[in-house]
Parts: structure tokens; sequence; C-alpha cells
């Protein structure tokens, strides 16, 4: 798809009801593999990874409350980016410090490492969010749909092969792969519209 899907409203204000645990297992699902592989490519062990998702949610948690969803102050994809960047950063910074047995650290250094949020780090985090929400949707109707229908979708649609390739492994006509893409695609449209994701485009 091509255009970014946007968090769901209605998430954000579930997930201020702490005691909401429905809400609150919707977006560690979806945000949780994201917050970990930004910990990854800072070069976070998976332990550390694994912890910082955790401290991540404690932080939003903490925090959501005063969150504004005025898309003029960024979105919440963003916000909740910085949060992960800052404390990844810290916890750099404190294995340095604990590595070198000083209080020492080479800020600028630690930040060329650690890029500005509307940089590179951004890019990727916001990329990886549009697959893994398309990916968490297309999860949730995957039984809708037969073996072979899954398989044409999966290998065009996800895989990027081309159809009449995949026509042929599926022993299906080129009409057919393309029919069950479209069909896929647009239940995966469906389930994210009716969970409140704004989602455009194409896969």
């Amino acid at each position: 798809m091509d255009a970014e899907p946007s968090t769901s409203r209605s998430l954000l204000i579930r997930l201020r009801d702490l005691e909401d645990e429905r809400a609150w297992s919707e977006f560690m699902e979806i945000y949780g593999p994201l917050v970990e592989r930004l910990a990854r490519r800072r070069g976070l062990q998976d332990a550390d990874a694994q912890d910082i998702v955790q401290d991540v949610f404690r932080a939003v948690a903490g925090a959501i409350e005063r969150y504004d969803p005025d898309p003029d102050r960024g979105s919440f994809r963003a916000w909740l980016s910085r949060i992960a960047r800052n404390l990844i950063i810290n916890l750099i910074a404190a294995q340095r410090r604990q590595r070198r047995g000083t209080g020492e650290m080479d800020v600028h250094r630690l930040l060329e490492q650690c890029p500005d949020p509307g940089g590179e780090d951004s890019v990727l985090f916001d990329a990886e969010y549009r697959s893994r929400l398309i990916g968490w949707a297309a999860e949730r109707i995957r039984g809708n749909f037969s073996a072979a229908a899954w398989q044409a979708f999966l290998q065009t649609g996800v895989e990027g092969r081309p159809a009449k390739e995949v026509a042929e492994a599926l022993g299906l006509t080129l009409g057919t792969v393309y029919q069950y893409k479209t069909r896929v695609v647009a239940r995966i449209r469906r389930e994210l519209a009716q969970l409140e994701w704004e989602t455009i485009g194409d896969i």
C-alpha cells in the first residue's frame, strides 16, 4: 500500500484506560516488533532490545494521558519513535559509562549513531510500521481464504514475484492470480477500516 497508514484514533483514546487489556495487547502486537528492531539496529543485544520494548511501553503508559493527537503537532508514530530513540540513547550511554568505568561520554558520537528522528531511523520506523500493520491485518483475515488464494496474494503482493511466475507455480490462470490478490487486498483494507486504521494505495 502506497500511503502511510495512521495510528487508529480510537486506539489512542482506549490506551488512556490502562485497564483496557485488549487495546494494550493490540498496541504491543503492532508496535513491539518495531521498537525491538529499532533497538537492534542501534546495536543492542536481544535481551537489551526486549528491555527497551518494555521500557517504551511503560513510558507510553505514563505519558499517553498527556499525548495530544493534533496532527499539526506530529504523528503518534513520530512521538513513539522519539521515546524509543531517547531510551535507546540512555541505555547505550549507560553501557559505555560502565565499560569505561567513568562518567565520561562522547555525546556527539552517540548522537551520530542515533540519528535525528526526522532522519534514517524515522524513515525506517515508518516503513517497518507500515509493513507490520499490513501483516497484522493480513493475519487477522487469513482464515477467510483458500490456501491457493493466500499463496497468490502472498507471493505477488508481499514477496513481489511476477504474477505470471506465480500462476505457473500454483497451476492457476494469470487472471485468477490477479483476482485472488485483489480480493485479499480488499479484505485487508476493510479490516483496517473497521478497526479505524486509515490506509490507501495498493500492495
